[in-house]
C-alpha cells in the first residue's frame, strides 16, 4: 500500500497491508448457544457502576440475557423455589460464590501483524482468555477485507474469537493520494459502502481532516485518530472534536490543544521523527509543556471536550515500558506466553516499530514517570465531571502482550484515581457507548447480549486477579498459590473454557520454541 498521508505511521510501519497474518481456524471451541442456560449463585458486578450484588441467577436464552433473579442474601442457604425453572433441554451452571461481570471491550486491538509473527489464532485466544468478548481494530493491519471476513466468521461464531468493529485506516486502499477535500469526502463514501465500521486517522491537512471527519459522521460511521506528530502542530484533537470524531487514540494531541507559551512541541534540534528513540524520548516531555492542572486554560480544553461528548481512549499500558523497561521487559508471562518471534520483534531495534531501546535508562524513565503524573491527572478529571474514558490496549508492540497488556490498562486507570467500579465502566459499557452498540453490549441487563466474564475470586479487590497468570496469594497452610484467572468467558451465549484458551497459547508458544531451539534471552547477553 502506498502511504497517502505523511503520518500513516505507528502501525502502518510494521503491519503491513499487502501481507496478513495468518487467519485463525474455522473452529467453534465454546460451548453452546443453548435455548436456556443459567448461570446460579454468582455474585453480579453489571457494568453501570452500580456495586456488586448476589447472589443471582442470570438466565439466558440462545444469545440474550432474558431474566437476572435476585435469589437471597450473602451467607444464607438459597431457596429453590425463589430461583428460575430450568426448562427442558437448557443447561445449568453452578457458580455460587463466582463473580459474573460484562464481557470487557478492548477499544484498540490490532489482530497480530506479520513483523510480530503472531497468528490471528494466537491473538484471539489471549484475548477471549482474558474476558476480552469485543475489540475495535483500528486501522485494519490485514486489510480491509482480512478483518470483515474474520468479523464475519466471529459473528457466526464459526471461530473462537471476539466480536470485531473494523476501523480502516484513512486513504488505506486508496490508488492515489488524498490531495483535496473533495478526494477525502470520496474515499469516506467508499469505505462505508467497503463495509468498515469507521475510521482512524493520523492526520493530513485541515481541510482534508475537516472534509473527512464530517463525511463520516454524516453517514452515521465512527472515527478516532492517533494524532501523530507530523500534522499536530496544524490540526489537534480539540479541531477533531470539532469536527465530530468519536474518539482520541493515546494522547498525542491533546497536550498540544493545551499549549500556553508555544504552537510547537520543543523538539531537540536534532531531532528526527524517523528516529523512534527521539521520537519517544521527547514525548516523554510534553506534558510539562502544556498547561498546568486545573489552570484555565486546561479547564477550557476539558470543558470544550466535555461539551462535545468526546472519548479519550488513553491506552497507558502500551507506553509503561517508557518509565519502567525492566518491569516490562521482565512480565512474569513473557517466557510462556509470548512467542519467540515476538519477543525478538520487543527487541531494541532500528526498524521494528515501538523498539526504540537505542540508549534508554535513568533520565528517559525520570522523564516519563512525570509526563504520566500529569498525563492520568487529566484523564481522572475528565473522568470526574462525566468525560467517557475506554480501555484499549494496542498490544504486541513495546513488550505488551496481547490480553496481559489490556488488564495492566486496567490496573493504570486504578493508578489514575479510578475507583474499580469505574475501572469496569470503562471497561464495559463506556467501550460499547462508544462504539454505538450500548444497546446490545456493555453491561449486564435483561435484553442485552450475553457476554459475560466469570471468575471465582473477587477482582475488585485486586484487578491482577483477572491476569491469566492469576495473583501471588499465601493461603492458610503458609503455602504460596495462584489465585484468580478467568475460569469462563462467555461471548454471544457460548461458554468458553478461558484457561483451557490459554493453556492453548501456551502450547503454542512451546511448540515455536521447540521449533526453533529458541529460549528468552535478555538483550546483549548472548
Amino acid at each position: 500500500m502506498r502511504l497517502l498521508t505523511t503520518t500513516i505511521l505507528a502501525v502502518c510501519l510494521t503491519l503491513s497491508l499487502n501481507a496478513q497474518v495468518a487467519k485463525a481456524p474455522v473452529k467453534n471451541e465454546g460451548d453452546g448457544p443453548y435455548t436456556q442456560l443459567i448461570l446460579r449463585g454468582v455474585i453480579m458486578i453489571n457494568g453501570t457502576g452500580a456495586p456488586a450484588m448476589g447472589p443471582v441467577d442470570i438466565v439466558i436464552e440462545k444469545n440474550r440475557i432474558v431474566q437476572i433473579a435476585n435469589v437471597g442474601y450473602p451467607g444464607v442457604a438459597i431457596k429453590e423455589s425463589s430461583r428460575p425453572k430450568l426448562k427442558e433441554g437448557g443447561k445449568e451452571l453452578q457458580l455460587d460464590g463466582h463473580y459474573v461481570l460484562p464481557g470487557f471491550i478492548d477499544m484498540h486491538g490490532h489482530i497480530g501483524g506479520t513483523g510480530q509473527g503472531a497468528n490471528a489464532e494466537y491473538v484471539f485466544k489471549l484475548w477471549m482468555a482474558h474476558g476480552i468478548t469485543t475489540i475495535r481494530d483500528p486501522s485494519c493491519g490485514n486489510g480491509l477485507d482480512w478483518v470483515l471476513e474474520e468479523k464475519r466468521l466471529s459473528a457466526e461464531n464459526k471461530i473462537t474469537a471476539p466480536r470485531i468493529f473494523a476501523y480502516t485506516a484513512f486513504g488505506q486502499g486508496s490508488k492515489t493520494p488524498i490531495s483535496t477535500p473533495e478526494q477525502a469526502v470520496e474515499w469516506v463514501r467508499q469505505n462505508a459502502k467497503n463495509g468498515a465500521d469507521g475510521i482512524k486517522f493520523f492526520g493530513a491537512a485541515p481541510q482534508i481532516m475537516d472534509a473527512a471527519i464530517r463525511e463520516n459522521k454524516k453517514l452515521g460511521l465512527r472515527s478516532c485518530a492517533h494524532h501523530a506528530q507530523m500534522d499536530v502542530a496544524r490540526w489537534n484533537v480539540l479541531k477533531s472534536a470539532e469536527a465530530g470524531m468519536t474518539s482520541m487514540e493515546h494522547w498525542y494531541g491533546l497536550p498540544e490543544a493545551l499549549f500556553t507559551k508555544q504552537t510547537i512541541q520543543q523538539y531537540p534540534l536534532s531531532y528526527n521523527y524517523s528516529n523512534e528513540q527521539d521520537r519517544f524520548e521527547a514525548a516523554g516531555k510534553l506534558w510539562k509543556q502544556a498547561a498546568a492542572p486545573y489552570s484555565d486554560h486546561w479547564n477550557k480544553v476539558m470543558n470544550d471536550l466535555l461539551q462535545l461528548d468526546f472519548t479519550i481512549d488513553p491506552t497507558f499500558n502500551i507506553y509503561e515500558a517508557n518509565r519502567d523497561l525492566h518491569r516490562a521487559r521482565r512480565a512474569e508471562w513473557h517466557e510462556e506466553y509470548t512467542l519467540p518471534s515476538l519477543w525478538k520483534f520487543f527487541e531494541p531495534s532500528r526498524v521494528s516499530h515501538g523498539s526504540y531501546w537505542h540508549s534508554w535508562g535513568t533520565e528517559q524513565e525520570v522523564e516519563w514517570k512525570e509526563n504520566y503524573r500529569l498525563w492520568m491527572a487529566f484523564i481522572n478529571e475528565y473522568k470526574n465531571r462525566g468525560g467517557r474514558v475506554t480501555t484499549g490496549s494496542d498490544n504486541g508492540f513495546i513488550y505488551q502482550t496481547y490480553g496481559f497488556g489490556y488488564i495492566r490498562e486496567l490496573e493504570l486507570l486504578r493508578e489514575a484515581g479510578f475507583h474499580p467500579l469505574e475501572v469496569i465502566r470503562s471497561a464495559t459499557l463506556y467501550g460499547a457507548q462508544a462504539l454505538g452498540m450500548e444497546k446490545d453490549l456493555g453491561s449486564i441487563e435483561v435484553g442485552k447480549l450475553a457476554d459475560l466474564v466469570v471468575i471465582d475470586v473477587n477482582p475488585l479487590e485486586n484487578l491482577q486477579l483477572l491476569y491469566g497468570t492469576g495473583a501471588i496469594r499465601l493461603n492458610a497452610e503458609n503455602k504460596v498459590i495462584r489465585a484468580g484467572g478467568v475460569k469462563l468467558t462467555i461471548k454471544d451465549g457460548i461458554v468458553y473454557n478461558a484457561k483451557q484458551l490459554l493453556a492453548d497459547v501456551k502450547a503454542m508458544v512451546a511448540a515455536e520454541k521447540k521449533k526453533n531451539g529458541w529460549q528468552l534471552k535478555q538483550p546483549g547477553t548472548e
